[in-house]
């Protein structure tokens, strides 16, 4: 079975959460800014199109003055969050890793 085809359920999700620092969300979707300057969020951003073309999943992105928003949902499986999203999460912790992102 796809990782994209491997939903995560209500009761499921804040266990799986607790397993990733920083990332907040419900079934619809999870979501998490790293603090970071505007440079280096670019910078992030670069790093992540490889990982997005790698695993076919695009996370919204969004640069800001203090840091990068994310947010993941598995739109080709309607919008829920999967298995895909939360290996994508773990993946973007470690690129923040190397930007100096501390309590990953």
């Amino acid at each position: 079975m796809a990782l994209r085809d491997q939903v995560i359920t209500a009761d499921d999700l804040p266990r799986r959460l607790a397993g990733l620092p920083g990332w907040t969300g419900d079934t619809t979707g999870i979501s998490r800014e790293y603090p970071v300057g505007w440079d280096a969020a670019v910078r992030m951003v670069a790093d992540t199109g490889p990982l997005a073309v790698e695993l076919e999943h695009r996370p919204d992105l969004d640069v800001r003055w203090t840091g990068l928003r994310v947010f993941l949902t598995t739109h080709t499986a309607g919008d829920v969050v999967t298995e895909l999203d939360l290996v994508t999460a773990a993946r973007l912790d470690a690129i923040a890793g190397s930007y100096g992102v501390s309590g990953l």
